[in-house]
């Protein structure tokens, strides 16, 4: 949801950093892995109890994955091997946190609550799977409500105020379940018309080539004799 809508103006926004931080030779790929140390840190901290410590440190952990793009933009160097390995860092990254959440839990309330965390894994990572899948048949399956920005910032509020780490993680789950569910009809319905649009093609196409081949016979019959 919100990368459908803020992506553009946090762009424009974060640009003239990625200007300053390629001065510092830093490329794209290292603030990914400073991200991803910063989140292991974070992780720590959370399944310690310090939890406004973990806040402050997925907060910083968030910034190298926000800048990174703008960084390779400024660079010149935006590539698909940047962006592949960027996203499966952000997938390492949602374990390493989602997995300090779980050591908290266990720690903190019982074991079997530590489940909780793992299933927004879960479904976060078939939500994942929905959309590159789709990209792949040609598809669209992207928005929904619980994106991974969302699931950030709804765990920053959990992490924030003391007690509430749980229903917030409740939340999380039923949302990212709804976005998986969102996803999957977004998909089911474009699949279901693309024979058809696939048979409108190929009709254009015939008509093109048809056209084509009826210009060039005219052109030939045109063409003086020798």
């Amino acid at each position: 949801m919100f990368d459908g809508r803020f992506r553009t103006p946090v762009e424009k926004a974060v640009k003239p950093l990625g200007v300053a931080l390629r001065r510092t030779g830093l490329s794209p790929d290292h603030l990914t892995v400073i991200g991803l140390l910063v989140a292991v840190g974070a992780a720590f901290a959370i399944g310690a109890g310090k939890l406004q410590l973990g806040l402050l440190l997925v907060v910083l952990a968030a910034l190298p994955d926000l800048l990174d793009g703008a960084l390779a933009k400024a660079s010149g160097v935006a590539s698909q091997r940047g962006a592949f390995f960027d996203s499966v860092m952000d997938r390492v990254t949602d374990a390493v946190l989602f997995g300090g959440v779980a050591w908290y839990f266990a720690s903190t309330e019982t074991e079997h609550m530590a489940l909780l965390p793992f299933a927004v894994m879960a479904v976060s990572s078939l939500i994942s799977y929905e959309r590159a899948k789709a990209e792949s048949l040609g598809l669209s399956a992207k928005g929904g409500l619980m994106e991974r920005a969302e699931r950030i910032i709804l765990l920053c509020i959990g992490l924030l105020f003391d007690g509430i780490l749980v229903p917030v993680m409740w939340i999380m789950l039923v949302l990212t379940v709804l976005t998986a569910v969102q996803r999957f009809i977004k998909v089911w319905a474009q699949a279901a018309l693309a024979p058809a649009m696939e048979v409108k093609r190929d009709a254009r196409r015939s008509r093109r080539a048809s056209r084509r081949a009826a210009f060039s016979a005219r052109a030939a019959r045109s063409r003086p004799r020798q």
